[in-house]
Formats: structure tokens, C-alpha cells, sequence
């Protein structure tokens, strides 16, 4: 078992390369990857029931454990990233579809994939969990009106059934998964059902995340060569001013440097797959719509990973001059 758990925790840890090979495959073959478009909605659920299982009900105590961190982790998220977009889409003179998708995305809560590149980043992964759960908690209410309210202006948006696609997409499957981890701590076999979860989740997550993606790049092909440079380059503004400004701030706000990577990484990673199945759902009459989403999940992605490399890096070089020091002594 032990073997098959290292190697399940490996593969997800190379999470931002299968996305990459992922989006590359179905750029290239777009007919092997359409074909999940249709349970891209799904997937999501069952990504949330697995956020879900990785919860207990102590872990809401955590919470008021750490105010600070917390009110200012979701704040920035859902400040922040909002009015980036809206900055992004206004500098990079974006067509009112593009403008939509990419507001959507500025909307959305943290990534579950923040939780793996926290990790790698040796941040605080405790503090990343429970932002990535308030966050997405929060989105339930906030999504659906910051949306109206930041794009309302460029057509017209349904906020109550983004509402009750948060509620049937979110919600319930984190409140069953948490609800099913609740019943699983009262078995004799919970240490062994947790070590599964564990593993298996976030392997799941990886491999969903991927999928739907994927899957997105494939059916909206045309749509992301025609769309041009100036989407990517908008995309990638806003995640560096999600990391970039979420670091700075948390600094400022006297955070350490676990704590300022944690809020940078969770500010910075929006949940793109959410995003894009929205916008499929909602906006299916506009076909760049969730173009933004696709192409985000692969820049926060390779942006995180840049970040683990060179925090890795300065962390190494600080260790190494440290024990110079020692030696000298």
C-alpha cells in the first residue's frame, strides 16, 4: 500500500505538466478529449465531494483559529481577483464575450490545486486548506453577484441560476463530503479509509482537473486561435497581479514568508474548471465564454510552478549560506 500511495502523491504532485500535456493533446487531437465537455459539471462535483472528504467538522474551528489570515486570504480573493479582471479586460481592450470569461474567472474561488502547489512551495499547507474551503464556501454567494455586478454591464446575467449552479455544483457535494468524512471518524476503520482519501483524492482531482481542461481547449479550438495574443496576455496579467499583489500585501499585513506564499498561491489560483463550466452552462450561446477559464488553468498552473521552483531555490541558497556561516564559525 505504501508504494501505491508514494506514487499516487508523485503523480499529483506533477500536477501543472499533466495539464500542459493535457491541453497540448487536446490542442493536437481535439476528437479524443470533446467527448467530457458533456461531464464537465460532474467532474466538478466530484472534485468538491472530494475537497469535502478531506474535511471535519473541527477543522470550522481551525478557522477562528486564524481570523487574520483568513478574512484577509478571502477578502483579497474576492476583491482582488475581481477588479484585476475587470482592469484586465479594460487595458487589453477585450471583446465583451472575452470580457465576460475572463470577469467569470476573476470571480471565482481559490483552486484546489493551490493545496498541491502550497505544498511543493513549503508554505503553509494547513492555512492554504482552509482559505481554498472558505473561499469556495463563499463563492456559493459571492460568484453569482460579483459577476452580475462587475459584468451585468456587458449583457445581461443570470444571477440566480449561477446561484443555483454554485449550490448543485459546490455546495452540496462539500457538505456531503464533509457529512460522509464525519461517519467514516466514527468506524474502526477510519485511519485506513483517511490513508485512501489521501491518496486517492487528490489523484482523482489531478485527473479531473486535466480532463475538463482539457476537454475545453478541445471544443473551443478555433475560438482560442482566433481570440489571438492579446487573450493570453490578459489571462496571464491577472494571475501575476493575483500572485504578485497577494504576496506583497500579505507581507505587508505582516505576514511571514510561509504565510505571504500561502496567500499569494491562493489568491493567484482561481478555480478555472468552475469557471469554465459556468460560463458553458450559462453563456452557452457565447462560445469564447469560457475560453478565459481554459486558458487560465494553464497559466496559474505553470505560474505556481514557476514559484515552488524559485522559492525552492532561495530556500536552498539561504540553507547552504547558513551552514557556510556555521562552518566558518
Amino acid at each position: 500500500m505504501p508504494l501505491l500511495f508514494r506514487l499516487l502523491n508523485a503523480f499529483s504532485q506533477w500536477f501543472p505538466l499533466w495539464i500542459v500535456l493535457g491541453c497540448a493533446w487536446a490542442w493536437l487531437q481535439p476528437p479524443a478529449w470533446t467527448w467530457f465537455e458533456s461531464w464537465i459539471s460532474h467532474g466538478l462535483g466530484v472534485i468538491m465531494l472530494g475537497m469535502g472528504l478531506t474535511l471535519r467538522v473541527s477543522d470550522f474551528r481551525d478557522v477562528l483559529r486564524q481570523p487574520k489570515w483568513i478574512t484577509i486570504g478571502v477578502v483579497l480573493q474576492f476583491v482582488l481577483m475581481p477588479l484585476s479582471a475587470v482592469i484586465c479586460c479594460k487595458v487589453f481592450s477585450l471583446p465583451k464575450e472575452l470580457s465576460l470569461g475572463l470577469i467569470l474567472v476573476g470571480c471565482c474561488p481559490g483552486g484546489t490545486a493551490s493545496n498541491v502547489i502550497c505544498y511543493l512551495a513549503r508554505a503553509n499547507v494547513a492555512l492554504s486548506v482552509l482559505l481554498t474551503m472558505c473561499s469556495t464556501f463563499a463563492a456559493v454567494v459571492m460568484t453569482p453577484l460579483l459577476t452580475q455586478w462587475l459584468a451585468g454591464q456587458l449583457m445581461p446575467i443570470d444571477a440566480w441560476g449561477l446561484f443555483r449552479s454554485m449550490i448543485e455544483v459546490v455546495l452540496i457535494p462539500l457538505v456531503s463530503g464533509v457529512a460522509i468524512n464525519a461517519v467514516i471518524d466514527r468506524t474502526t476503520l477510519r485511519e485506513r479509509a483517511h490513508a485512501w482519501i489521501g491518496a486517492i483524492g487528490p489523484f482523482v482531482s489531478v485527473v479531473l482537473i486535466v480532463l475538463v481542461v482539457s476537454s475545453i481547449v478541445a471544443g473551443r479550438r478555433n475560438e482560442i486561435a482566433s481570440a489571438g495574443p492579446v487573450l493570453f496576455v490578459a489571462v496571464f496579467s491577472l494571475h501575476a497581479l493575483g500572485f504578485g499583489l497577494g504576496y506583497l500585501l500579505a507581507f505587508l499585513f505582516g505576514g511571514d514568508r510561509e504565510v505571504s506564499r500561502t496567500v499569494s498561491v491562493e489568491v493567484g489560483m482561481q478555480n478555472s474548471g468552475l469557471g469554465a463550466s459556468l460560463a458553458k452552462k450559462h453563456f452557452a450561446e457565447l462560445a469564447m465564454a469560457p475560453v478565459p477559464a481554459a486558458i487560465s488553468a494553464v497559466f496559474h498552473s505553470l505560474i505556481g510552478s514557476f514559484l515552488v521552483w524559485w522559492w525552492n531555490r532561495r530556500l536552498r541558497s539561504s540553507h547552504k549560506k547558513t551552514a557556510l556561516l556555521k562552518v566558518g564559525e
